[in-house]
């Protein structure tokens, strides 16, 4: 008998999860037709990943290779759900080698569902890669002209970034930036 009421309680409990899916599915969504882009990058470094990771991977270490200040918001660095001062991201997914972060949303602004992933990736035993991806929605963007241009700035911003996070793999230091 208890065996029978565990199998009618689980079957309840999957009606119901499936009828809440169901009426999530019909929601309305905020992006009526959103137009996810992605933008894939990598540059070759001559340092094997782990130790390439463990000079430029750290969640704030942005602050080094981007030029710019970060903070840890919330969280400890480096553990799911921790909040950087860059833009308020928050880290979402880490493997060994990588780390995937997101945006959040901000009032009066459109919401482009930003992600970003950076991974450094084993070439050989005394090479790797850093990948850097991007992906979000540019529908809110005007017209495919200043799509392009949105592509053209981020892709320029972060192969500039890559280059930094190469050069610091590699052993050598950044030029200092005049202000």
């Amino acid at each position: 008998m208890k065996h029978r009421f565990t199998l009618i309680a689980a079957s309840c409990a999957v009606a119901l999860a499936c009828a809440t899916t169901t009426v999530a599915a019909q929601d309305p969504i905020v992006v009526e037709s959103p137009t996810y882009t992605f933008i894939p990058m990598e540059i070759d470094v001559d340092r094997p990943a782990a130790e390439v990771w463990a000079r430029v991977g750290g969640y704030c270490d942005i602050g080094e290779w981007f030029g710019m200040g970060c903070t840890m918001v919330s969280g400890v660095e480096g553990e799911f759900g921790s909040v950087r001062s860059v833009a308020n991201e928050v880290l979402v997914g880490r493997t060994e080698l990588s780390y995937t972060y997101t945006q959040t949303p901000r009032e009066g602004r459109p919401y482009d569902l930003y992600h970003g992933t950076l991974e450094a990736r084993p070439v050989t035993a005394t090479t790797s890669k850093l990948v850097y991806t991007l992906i979000y929605d540019n529908s809110m963007l005007a017209d495919d002209a200043a799509r392009e241009a949105d592509r053209a700035r981020r892709l320029a911003t972060f192969t500039r970034a890559l280059g930094s996070m190469k050069i610091l793999a590699e052993g050598g230091t950044l030029p200092t930036r005049s202000r």
